[in-house]
C-alpha cells in the first residue's frame, strides 16, 4: 500500500493538513474530511464531480496538468480548477474559495411607514 500524500488546505485564514490516499479524487477527498467544496446551495444541487456545474472550483499549487476539457478551460481561461477533475498524486496545497450565488437576488427592504 503507497503512502498517503498530504494536502494543505486553506479555508479563509485556517490551515489544516488532509492525508489523501494516491490517485484519489481532490472533491471526494476534501468531502471525505467534511471541508466546504461547495457553497450554500451547491451543496444541494451540483452535478455529483462529473465535471460539468463548476461549483466545486478550488486554487492548487502546484497545479497538475488538465485532464478533462472542463478543467483544460478554466487552465486556459484562468479560472479557478474543478477539484472533482483533479487526482491527487503529489503533496499540494489548496485553497478553498468562497462561493457566492451569481444573480442572487435579496428580498427588497420595504421602506419604514
Amino acid at each position: 500500500m503507497a503512502e498517503e500524500i498530504p494536502v494543505q488546505v486553506i479555508t479563509g485564514s485556517e490551515k489544516t493538513t488532509i492525508q489523501v490516499e494516491p490517485g484519489a479524487n481532490l472533491r471526494d477527498s476534501l468531502l471525505d474530511h467534511d471541508l466546504p467544496v461547495y457553497g450554500t446551495l451547491s451543496q444541494y444541487a451540483n452535478c455529483g464531480g462529473r465535471g460539468l456545474c463548476s461549483t466545486c472550483t478550488v486554487e492548487v499549487d502546484p497545479a497538475p496538468d488538465p485532464t478533462h476539457w472542463h478543467d483544460a478551460a478554466a487552465v486556459r481561461f484562468g479560472y479557478p480548477r474543478l477539484s472533482c477533475c483533479i487526482t491527487v498524486e503529489q503533496p499540494m496545497t489548496v485553497r478553498l474559495l468562497d462561493k457566492h450565488v451569481w444573480g442572487q437576488v435579496l428580498p427588497r427592504q420595504m421602506p419604514p411607514d
